[in-house]
């Protein structure tokens, strides 16, 4: 399988709390920022049709597991059909009493973990949101595709996807295209390191 990422960032490259509620616990002040359209929409579903299996940070997967997991099935909705039906690792140290589904806590060896299932066959293992996780996967040479969606906004503060500092990377633009309402969505590979 193949390591994808999926992030959703603003123009300043914030990519916390992009669609945050008011009633979850330590909510982003600026919340609530990332909107799409339709066609952003339909780019995201076809993403998670891809999705063989899952990896998550405990906070990204916690927020998912309140939200999608307690969700009844809508009967259309392929982000819905694929978290619910595929397998979802974990990185976390601290999580011990996974609720959802078909979830996996990876507490020891994570690296171990991700090459053994980069090595099974099939489409994608893939990362959404998870900064911490994205980070850490990017600097240990591990992600072959960046899945990034960038809205037309600029929060101002908050956490950024790329770290102030680290490796120099290279990315390959395998496509980009801009919807409606001005989300653009690039497509990268991750190509050459330089220290």
């Amino acid at each position: 399988m193949k390591l994808t990422t999926t992030t959703q960032v603003s123009v300043d490259g914030v990519m916390q709390g992009p669609g945050a509620r008011e009633d979850e616990l330590d909510a982003f002040e600026r919340h609530g920022w990332a909107h799409f359209d339709n066609e952003a929409g339909k780019v995201m579903d076809e993403i998670f049709q891809r999705a063989d299996a899952f990896l998550f940070g405990r906070l990204t997967y916690n927020h998912f597991a309140a939200t999608w997991g307690m969700w009844d099935n809508p009967g259309n909705s392929p982000i819905w059909t694929a978290l619910h039906t595929k397998h979802k690792y974990v990185a976390s140290t601290t999580l011990t009493n996974p609720r959802w589904a078909n979830t996996t806590v990876v507490s020891g060896d994570l690296m171990a973990t991700i090459q053994e299932l980069k090595a099974k066959p099939g489409g994608e293992l893939q990362v959404h949101g998870s900064g911490e996780l994205f980070r850490w996967l990017l600097d240990n040479d591990l992600v072959d595709e960046i899945n990034l969606f960038t809205f037309p906004v600029v929060v101002g503060e908050g956490t950024r996807l790329f770290a102030a500092t680290g490796a120099d990377i290279e990315l390959e633009l395998v496509d980009s295209r801009a919807t409606p309402s001005g989300i653009t969505i690039q497509v990268y590979r991750t190509t050459n390191r330089h220290p």
